[in-house]
C-alpha cells in the first residue's frame, strides 16, 4: 500500500537537524512518503548559520506545482520563507491546494540566527495564516506576530487567541521556554487541549520545531482529528528530545529516529494506536 503523502515547503539546513532534512527524516520515521519545495539554503552547523540564501519565487511555485499536480498531497508543512515575496506566493499554494496545512511560523533559528525578514512579518498575518490548519509558533514568533508576550501559562490563552485572530482553523502555543513542565496549548477558540511533557535534562533539542510541525502534518496525513495528530506529534518529539545528541562543538538535533530504534527492540513507537487511545 503505498504510504500517505506529506509535502514539506522549507528551507535546508546543511548540518541537517531542521528544515528540510528534519522534516523528512519525521516523516520517514512516521510511517509517511515525504516530499519537499527548497525555498532557501543555509549554511548552517551546530554552532550556528553562517549564510542563507533564498531561492527565487518561481523556482519555488515550479517545485510545488511539480510534485502536487503529479503525484498530489494529503498534508502540507511550511517551514522557513525567508521574505513576503515568498510566504505569499506559498500562502497562495496551500491555499488552492485542499490539504490541511500545518504552518510553523519560523523566525529564528534555535542559535538566535532571523530567518524571516521583519518585512515579511505582515504577508504571514494577512496570507499565510490563514491558509493554515494549525499554526505552531513557538514564544518569540508569536510575540513577534501579536505583540503578546507570555511569561506565564495563562498568557498561552491570550496568545491563542491573538494568533486565531489572523485566521488559523487551530493554534498550537508552545510553551518549551516558560520554566517548568514542557506546556502547550492546542485550541481552535473554543476547545482547549493542554499537552504537557517533563522538561528533559538535554541541550541538544536543534530542530524541535520543524520535527513537532512535521509530525503534526504526517498525522494529518493519516486522517487523523487535530487534536489526535498533535497529541502524537507531541510524544513523538518528546522522545526525539531524549533521545537527542551532540554533534558538532554547540547544540546538537533531537534523534528522528529514536521511534524506528524502540520498533526495532519490539516496543510501541510513539504516534501508534495505543498512543491516540
Amino acid at each position: 500500500m503505498r504510504p500517505p503523502l506529506v509535502l514539506t515547503v522549507a528551507g535546508s539546513d546543511s548540518g541537517g537537524g531542521a528544515g528540510i532534512q528534519a522534516d523528512l527524516k519525521t516523516m520517514l520515521a512516521l510511517g509517511t512518503h515525504g516530499m519537499s519545495v527548497l525555498t532557501a539554503v543555509t549554511a548552517q552547523n551546530s554552532l550556528g548559520v553562517q549564510g542563507a540564501w533564498e531561492l527565487p519565487v518561481e523556482a519555488v511555485r515550479a517545485q510545488y506545482r511539480s510534485v502536487v499536480d503529479d503525484i498530489g498531497v494529503q498534508a502540507v508543512k511550511t517551514g522557513m520563507l525567508s521574505s513576503a515575496e515568498l510566504v505569499t506566493a506559498v500562502a497562495e499554494l496551500i491555499a488552492g491546494t485542499g490539504a490541511p496545512a500545518v504552518v510553523d511560523p519560523v523566525g529564528v533559528s534555535k542559535h538566535g540566527d532571523a530567518l524571516l525578514a521583519a518585512s515579511a512579518l505582515d504577508a504571514v498575518r494577512t496570507a499565510l495564516l490563514p491558509a493554515a490548519t494549525v499554526a505552531t509558533p513557538n514564544l518569540d514568533e508569536v510575540a513577534q506576530l501579536t505583540g503578546v508576550r507570555v511569561e506565564s501559562r495563562d498568557d498561552l490563552r491570550r496568545a491563542a487567541d491573538a494568533l486565531l485572530g489572523f485566521g488559523p482553523r487551530w493554534a498550537l502555543i508552545k510553551g518549551g521556554h516558560l520554566s517548568g513542565d514542557a506546556v502547550d496549548l492546542l485550541t481552535d477558540g473554543s476547545e482547549e487541549h493542554w499537552l504537557s511533557a517533563p522538561r528533559l535534562d538535554n541541550r541538544h533539542t536543534h530542530g524541535t520545531g520543524c520535527t513537532l510541525a512535521s509530525a503534526i502534518a504526517c498525522g494529518l496525513a493519516k486522517g487523523r482529528t487535530v487534536p489526535r495528530a498533535v497529541r502524537e506529534a507531541k510524544e513523538y518529539v518528546t522522545g526525539a528530545i531524549a533521545a537527542g545528541f551532540a554533534l558538532g562543538g554547540g547544540i546538537g538535533p533531537v534523534d528522528h529516529g529514536w521511534a524506528l530504534g524502540r520498533e526495532a527492540a519490539g516496543g510501541d513507537s510513539a504516534g501508534g494506536d495505543a498512543a491516540g487511545r
